[in-house]
């Protein structure tokens, strides 16, 4: 049996070099074969909003729809850590509103603990959450919820100014007690930097090998998004291409007549058949 993993096996990593791996997953089937798989954590992304609600983006996911999806994705694991994300509105307006949005995510769904974006502007609601006794993990980099602010979906703290900036809002984020951070879309080396600097662990997704650990959607690394792929995914399979190939298999097999075929299906005696005549 393996040991359930919790913000506590996240320091041990940090402290021991161990590295971590995180998926995102939306619904039970999937969460249970990454739980099963060994996957440390678990992410229920409000990027379900683009790969299963087909949202241009991720400003338009509710709440309702981050504990919809995080119900199901509970159901299934038992050993990952389960984080959820924060979905946008749900915590910029007011301390008061994160941690009351916060407490729903976690009394509703199970989940261990939940994300949210942003620098030191964010940090009285990570306090604020964290006091409330929640695991918060940071999200800093390209933040997709700002995507109107920050002019599209590009690296972030390329220049000199954006590179301190990072720096600054890493260690208020990791002093107002978040227990992890998730780097997306930084430069390799500022990643590297950032991750000494830091005695939380830091989550990499597009910011190189030297992170504590990654994060990808899994649509991506399976090749089942076709929308958009990032330059920092790596395709572990091409699953889009089977899935696609299986249901023309199956639109051709029906519309010929070769499924279903006879053992497929369920007998009854000819008697029977006879005396419904």
């Amino acid at each position: 049996m393996m040991k359930k993993n919790t913000i506590i096996t996240y320091q041990e990593a940090k402290n021991t070099g161990k590295k971590l791996t995180m998926l995102t997953a939306y619904d039970y089937s999937t969460a249970k074969l990454m739980d099963e798989a060994g996957v440390d954590s678990i992410l229920v992304g409000d990027s379900l909003g683009n790969v299963m609600l087909g949202y241009p983006d991720t400003l338009s996911v509710t709440m309702e729809d981050m504990i919809h999806h995080g119900k199901a994705v509970a159901r299934a694991v038992k050993n990952a850590l389960l984080v959820l994300d924060m979905p946008f509105m749900s915590y910029q307006a007011s301390v008061y509103d994160a941690v009351v949005n916060a407490g729903r995510l976690v009394k509703e769904t199970g989940a261990n603990a939940v994300k949210l974006e942003g620098g030191k502007v964010v940090c009285p609601q990570i306090k604020a959450i964290t006091e409330a006794q929640i695991p918060v993990m940071g999200h800093l980099g390209l933040t997709p919820q700002s995507i109107n602010a920050l002019g599209g979906y590009k690296a972030q703290g390329r220049d000199e100014e954006t590179a301190k900036k990072l720096i600054s809002d890493a260690l208020e984020v990791q002093k107002s007690g978040a227990f992890a951070l998730v780097l997306e879309c930084v430069p390799a080396k500022l990643a590297a930097h950032i991750t000494k600097l830091l005695r939380i662990p830091t989550i990499g997704i597009g910011a190189g090998k030297d992170c504590g650990g990654q994060v990808l959607v899994y649509q991506d690394m399976l090749g089942m998004y076709s929308d958009f792929t990032p330059k920092f995914v790596k395709r572990y399979a091409e699953l889009g291409e089977s899935m696609k190939s299986a249901f023309r298999q199956y639109f051709e097999e029906v519309q010929n007549g070769e499924f279903p075929a006879r053992s497929h299906e369920y007998g009854i005696s000819d008697e029977i058949i006879e005396r419904l005549y």
